[in-house]
Formats: C-alpha cells, structure tokens, sequence
C-alpha cells in the first residue's frame, strides 16, 4: 500500500461507484465491502487510518455482556457472530481471551454464571468457550494480584482480545487489494451538489501537496464517527445533531499488576459501569469510562475525574495498588453514540447498535455501532446503497473474506511479539537482515525494531511519527515516555525514506511531543 500508487489512482478515475469518507472502522469495512462486490471504491480520511475512535478502544472483540443486561439480545447475537468471524478472518490479531469476574458477595457467582451461560448459548457454535463458576481458591491462582479480603468465588467466561489500529491497517490493505483506492491524509472540505440538490460528490484537499481534486460518485458515505456532524453541516441547511460523542479513557500499567494470562472484569463499579483490565502487548489497559463531552477533538484528553475514577476502582479490586507513578500510558476515545431521540438521556441509555441515515440529499451516514461488528455495519451500508438504487446490487462477500495477514492461530507463537503481522512476518525478518541497522531497537526497553517503523513506512502508508508509533507500532499506547525518547529516531527514518529535510525533522518532533503530552498524567509530562 503506497501512497503514490494511491494518489495516481485517485487522479485517473473519473468516476466512482462508492464514495467513503472517514478512515476508521466503519470506514474502512465499507471500503472492503464494496470493492470486494466489486464496485468501484474510493475512501478519504482526514489524518491518518484509526487516528479517532478506532485506534482508542478497550481492545475487546465482545459480544457486549452489559448490552444482555440491558436485555438486547439481538445486538448481543449479531456482536458474538461477529467475534466468531473476526478470530477467523483475522486470526494474527483476534486471540481468545478469559475473563475472571471476582465476587465479593455470595450471590455474585450464581447470578453471573447463570448471564454468561446465556452468553456462550447465544455465541452457538461460534463459542470461545464455556463459562464457569470458580472457588475463592482457584480465583485467586487465576487472578494472582487480585484482592483477596472478603472475596466469595469467581466466574471465568471467554471473549475476544484484539490490536484495533493494526486491524485498521490489515483491512485497508485487503481493501486496496480488492482494488479500491484507500487515501490518508485527504480531507473533505466540500460535497459536491447537483441542481435537484442531490450529493454527485466530495471535494477533497491532499493535506501533503494543497492539491484539491473533485470526486464523482454514485453512492456518497459519511463514516465520520465523531465528526459525523461537521459532515451534516455541509450537507444540510438545518442543523441537527445525528451524534453524542462520550469519552472513555484507559490507563495502562506494567505486568505486575495482573500477571498470568487472564483479565480482570467488574461488572459493576460505584457508578454502574463495567470495569476492565486486560493483558495487552505485555502491559495491562485498564478502563473504561463513559464521560458525555461537549466537543469532540482528534487528540482526547482524559479528564482528572475519570483518571482517579479509574485508578481508586483499580486499587479496590487489585492488591498491589497502581499509583498515579505506575501509569505507563493514558488514552482517552470518544464513541458517536447515535444521539437519543430525547434530549438529556445518560450515555449508558444511548444505544450502541448502529443507525444508517439517508438524507434528502441522498447522503449515507453511519453512526454509532462498535468495532466488533465493523463488518455487519459495512455490509448493512453497501445493501441500503443498493436499496437506494445507487448502485447496482451484488452479493457480500465478506463474510469468510480472510484479512491481510491472516494465519490460522494454531501456527502463531504469540511469544514473538510479531505475531500481530500474521503472514508478513518473514518479509519483516528479512528487513532485518538485509539491512542490518534496522535490527536496531525502537526504544531500548521495548521489543519493537526500526524494521516495524520500515515496514510502517513502505507498506502502510504510515507518514509521520504519530502515524508510526501510535497506531502501526504501538509504543505511545504502551509506554508514552518510551515513544517520546523514540521520537527523533523515527523522524530521522521517515525524512530518509521519504526524502524530507531537516527542518521538517524539527516540526515533526516538536508535533509529536505535542500529541504525546495527552497521553501522559499531568505531573509527568515532558516540557520542549
């Protein structure tokens, strides 16, 4: 996947059958539906693939157990089908993963293997496993740093664990395999209008070169997430808001916190949300909150309340207490909750299944929905397309479409951590040793080798520093300080393979330690 190649494509196309706008999970699912029907497809994003929402998730491939609470059993069903196809199609980077719920009540254990048994009923043959309740003792073998006082029994239960950006990747690069044209860095300024005020098209800005091309298209989509309603605004003249956007925030810590495999869940925490920590590329994430926020922005910032909400509801349930001092990273998402037909409804009321709205102008947009059913979301896009009669009907296929990289699980040491790069994994040894200086490590602490960063650049379109160590490689998320100090290396590697000065070096840098700032506590943060 090279951007040139893109670029080129994008130039000599005159006119597409799908256009997308937005380069985040919805987005780019609708991009491998349409050009694996084979309609001819185009999609934009502003910044860079899963730069938003779908860079920043809980890292859960889930059917959604708080959604059985809520008694939505369709949405459950369709998510744990979902999962069921995601550890096929994708199984570099969807691995099975068991939960303990701890109980601290003696009625916490029945009631919760009776939900979780429904749970795996409804996953039917696309089950990771059985759930099943646990005694005190064996909870604590499973959850070695768990809080043992007052704890009664616990439950384990399977779901799936998964890297969100690298997935984000991997599907545009099947997509761009399937022949559609996948552009980062590409902005849409305008929608392109005929005299009936129908949607032709979008206006687009190369953020690299100024350049601005017009698009034409039949079937027009805004897969905007959390800036689904600066789209609207171009496209309608009465303004309305099609989206709430509530912040969840993570913190990570290091190992010694939950050793062994499994990952803690509390189910209800002291203001009613679910709580998780989950091994993760080594490190544990631990989240999430659910903050409604006035604004959206590309860069989230966690809120002080919901760092202590998170770190004080942490120190309850673990006994080695994380501090303040062992957060390694912080990172705040925003999720496009579809806004409730009722003004001042709690974000917990919000559904989170997926809307499709078609506007008079014949403009698509997709709100809501989560990443565990990015493909049933991108399916339903291209059918009401269809059903539209803006583009002629053809089956989906996605549904036993294998993703870049996919290996079965079975052949996989997730030892190594380049196991998330599935089947390209020889391609990036290789690197390392045809070119011995890309061997070299990113940070000293860490695993990752400047082959990654390479690979990012050559293959992946990644184009900036961000681009490499937040979302290709995923150093930033897992230990901000680290991707910080890693900085200047990367920069040095982009210029090279890309051909920029010094200056740019500079301007690059200084950006980064601008974005990286979020992602560190207030007291820890790096001054120029």
């Amino acid at each position: 996947m090279k951007r040139s190649e893109q670029v080129s494509k994008l130039k000599s196309t005159e006119k597409w059958d799908v256009i997308i706008i937005g380069g985040g999970a919805s987005g780019l699912g609708t991009a491998l539906d349409a050009a694996s029907r084979g309609y001819k497809t185009v999609l934009v994003e502003a910044v860079d693939f899963a730069k938003g929402t779908s860079s920043r998730s809980t890292k859960l491939v889930h059917g959604g157990v708080r959604y059985l609470e809520q008694g939505d059993v369709h949405l459950v069903k369709e998510a744990l089908k979902e999962r069921g196809l995601m550890a096929k199609n994708a199984g570099h980077l969807v691995k099975n993963q068991s939960f303990v719920i701890p109980n601290y009540n003696w009625w916490g254990g029945y009631f919760y293997t009776i939900g979780l048994t429904i749970y795996d009923l409804l996953a039917g043959r696309l089950s990771l496993g059985r759930s099943k309740y646990i005694s005190k003792k064996k909870t604590i073998e499973m959850l070695p740093n768990v809080e043992e006082k007052g704890l009664v029994s616990g439950v384990i239960y399977h779901d799936g664990q998964f890297d969100d950006s690298r997935l984000a990747i991997n599907i545009a690069q099947t997509a761009a395999e399937k022949g559609a044209c996948i552009l980062n860095y590409s902005k849409v300024v305008n929608l392109l209008k005929d005299d009936k005020n129908q949607v032709t098209g979008v206006q687009v800005i190369d953020q690299e070169t100024g350049e601005k091309y017009d698009l034409k298209g039949s079937a027009i989509i805004n897969a905007t997430g959390v800036f689904t309603n600066a789209i609207m605004k171009l496209n309608d003249t009465v303004y309305k808001k099609y989206i709430v956007p509530s912040q969840g925030i993570h913190l990570v810590f290091d190992k010694s916190f939950l050793p062994g495999d499994h990952a803690l869940m509390i189910p209800k925490t002291s203001d009613g949300r679910v709580l998780f920590a989950v091994p993760w590329h080594n490190r544990i994430v631990v989240g999430t909150t659910d903050t409604l926020i006035k604004k959206h922005s590309l860069e989230p910032i966690a809120l002080e309340s919901e760092i202590e909400f998170v770190l004080e509801t942490a120190q309850r349930f673990l006994a080695k207490k994380p501090t303040r001092a062992d957060v390694l990273s912080v990172f705040a998402g925003l999720r496009p909750l579809a806004a409730p037909k009722e003004e001042g409804k709690s974000t917990k009321e919000v559904s989170r299944s997926h809307k499709i709205i078609v506007s008079e102008t014949g403009l698509i947009t997709i709100t809501g929905g989560k990443w565990t059913t990015y493909r049933k979301i991108a399916e339903d896009i291209i059918d009401k397309a269809i059903k539209i009669r803006k583009i002629p009907a053809k089956e989906c296929i996605t549904e036993h479409l294998a993703i870049h990289g996919n290996k079965a699980t079975t052949t996989l040491d997730r030892n190594n951590h380049l196991y998330i790069y599935g089947s390209d994994i020889p391609q990036i040894i290789e690197l390392q040793q045809k070119e011995p200086e890309l061997n070299e490590k990113v940070h000293p602490d860490h695993e990752f080798t400047m082959a990654e960063a390479a690979w990012a650049i050559r293959y992946e379109m990644a184009r900036t520093v961000d681009d490499i160590l937040a979302r290709r490689v995923r150093l930033l998320f897992l230990d901000a300080r680290a991707a910080i100090e890693s900085s200047e290396k990367i920069a040095r590697l982009l210029a090279k393979e890309l051909g920029h000065n010094e200056e740019w070096i500079h301007k690059e840098i200084s950006n980064f330690r601008e974005i990286s700032k979020g992602f560190l506590l207030k007291e820890f943060q790096y001054n120029h």
